[in-house]
């Protein structure tokens, strides 16, 4: 019986399968490397003008391919957005794979399994889909394809993974058929903290070369964090950089479609799950020789629930019906930069519950709309905190140098950080790209928080968001399946009551 990969072209559309749309028909099925980090913020390249992070690897990907200026998840943080790069759904449109440690249910078909059944060995190595349950939503194995995490190497620094991506890789690809395509997952566990404390400052790095955002408070205790966390990206980079070598190596490199990215913002106070421009906005690089026109710039908006219909539409297969993406295909075979698709120029973001710590183990729902111009976000609960409870440490912002010290300070990088905020923001992002100064309850920008919320609202209509539709409560409803490890509401508050018990009363001395 001949495996799918072999059959004629005939036979793929018998089966349901179709031909690329955009390049020529009789262009091979390329190889799909996948390349994500975690937690890298998207300006810290070369490519992208950052002098204080080095990354030859991303920034060679983009001068022999496309580099994408205007990249975002649908959801900035793990889980959530590598279940919209999955399943080519924003996620609301996810149930409880909406929240971070949620359920991941199997009745959301998933790109890797898709490309199997069309002939490609699929596989993953580091960091897939995750954190959460995929094996009580019926998954038998992780969602982003069979893990591949045999070998071992002794990393430069003492808080990054051990785990050889390249060997592993290299592993895939020794169980390959002859001339099968493929589709491999590398997922970095960098640069996520936590962080070996001045190895940028033990490495050479200095202090004052380093670019500090206007959210983020300019001193050296900052300065040297961001440091630590440049030397991650940069670990992150020379991994992939090792991959592409296995496939040099190989003889497959010009026959792949190599895309490197992230998941989410740097994780920094008001960064990492929130929604703000450096939170959802992500690095992009995208390479596949002889397709993809070499130094091209694309500044269409596009999102990670648009690389599944992609992978799915070069492979020859027609792109699944609860897939709500769009392809890349026209902007990788475009042979012009700039804005390619005039359509492509709005963007929704999200997100639920991230992690636990207010009561009830609420969430902190938000939508919000992204135009060329503006940012508008809509908090739907603001008495809440937006970071978590104060008194159970703002569990949805990382541990830190950084946070240690704005929490101690509590001056205004506190309030933009941990502070409640109003029901609606609004950036005009050409001035303020850092999102510090909310022009929302400004008498003259009325009618453009007006507009933009009734787009926002009749957008996320049109793609059944329970929030937009009034059952927001179902999110609420979500169980948390993370440990709680006494983070939690609940948990601090049982702390407290046990240490407000009178002392037990001790026998008078005679």
């Amino acid at each position: 019986m001949p495996t799918l990969a072999r059959l004629p072209l005939l036979a793929l559309l018998i089966t349901g399968f179709a031909a690329p749309s955009v390049f020529a028909a009789d262009a091979p099925r390329p190889n799909i490397l996948f390349m994500i980090a975690d937690d890298w913020g998207w300006n810290h390249a070369g490519v992208y003008g950052c002098d204080w992070v080095a990354t030859p690897t991303f920034d060679r990907v983009a001068r022999e391919g496309a580099l994408f200026n205007h990249c975002y998840t649908s959801n900035p943080k793990c889980s959530p957005c590598r279940a919209s790069i999955l399943t080519g759904r924003n996620t609301w449109q996810l149930e409880e794979a909406c929240c971070h440690f949620g359920l991941f249910s199997s009745q959301f078909a998933v790109y890797p399994d898709l490309l199997e059944q069309a002939g490609y060995l699929v596989g993953c190595t580091g960091k897939g889909w995750g954190p959460g349950d995929f094996k009580g939503g019926g998954f038998s194995r992780n969602p982003a394809g069979t893990v591949y995490n045999r070998h071992k190497l002794k990393p430069p620094l003492k808080a990054v993974s051990n785990q050889d991506l390249a060997a592993n890789f290299k592993d895939f690809l020794a169980d390959r058929e002859p001339n099968q395509p493929f589709c491999f997952w590398i997922g970095t566990h960098e640069p996520h903290r936590a962080y070996e404390r001045d190895a940028g400052i033990r490495a050479g790095k200095k202090p004052e070369n380093v670019e500090v955002p206007a959210y983020l408070p300019d001193n050296d205790v900052v300065r040297r964090d961001l440091l630590d966390y440049a030397m991650e990206v940069e670990w992150t980079d020379e991994q992939f950089g090792r991959a592409l070598a296995v496939l040099e190596e190989a003889g497959e490199l010009d026959n792949t479609l190599v895309v490197i990215t992230s998941d989410h913002g740097m994780p920094f106070p008001r960064v990492k799950g929130q929604i703000y421009e450096d939170g959802y906005r992500l690095p992009l690089a995208i390479r596949w020789k002889g397709h993809v026109d070499a130094g091209r710039v694309v500044d269409d908006f596009v999102n990670v629930r648009d690389f599944a219909p992609t992978y799915l539409e070069l492979a020859g297969v027609s792109k699944h019906p609860q897939m709500t993406g769009r392809s890349l295909t026209k902007l990788l075979s475009a042979d012009e930069s700039g804005w390619i698709e005039p359509d492509r120029d709005v963007m929704l973001i999200g997100k639920e519950r991230h992690d636990i710590g207010r009561p009830h183990d609420w969430g902190y729902p938000v939508r919000a709309i992204r135009t060329r111009d503006y940012l508008l976000v809509h908090n739907y609960e603001p008495e809440r905190w937006p970071a978590g409870n104060p008194e159970t440490g703002y569990r949805n912002c990382d541990d830190s140098p950084t946070k240690q010290w704005i929490v101690e300070e509590q001056g205004p990088f506190y309030a933009l950080a941990f502070g409640k905020r109003p029901a609606f923001e609004l950036y005009r992002l050409q001035d303020d790209p850092e999102c510090v100064k909310n022009l929302a309850a400004k008498e003259t920008y009325a009618g453009v928080v007006e507009k933009l919320a009734t787009r926002l609202e009749t957008m996320l209509r049109a793609e059944q968001d329970p929030r937009a539709l009034g059952n927001g409560a179902i999110f609420e409803s979500y169980k948390y399946l993370g440990k709680r490890g006494g983070k939690g509401y609940d948990e601090w508050l049982a702390a407290q009551k046990k240490k407000a018990k009178p002392p037990k009363s001790q026998p008078s001395e005679p």
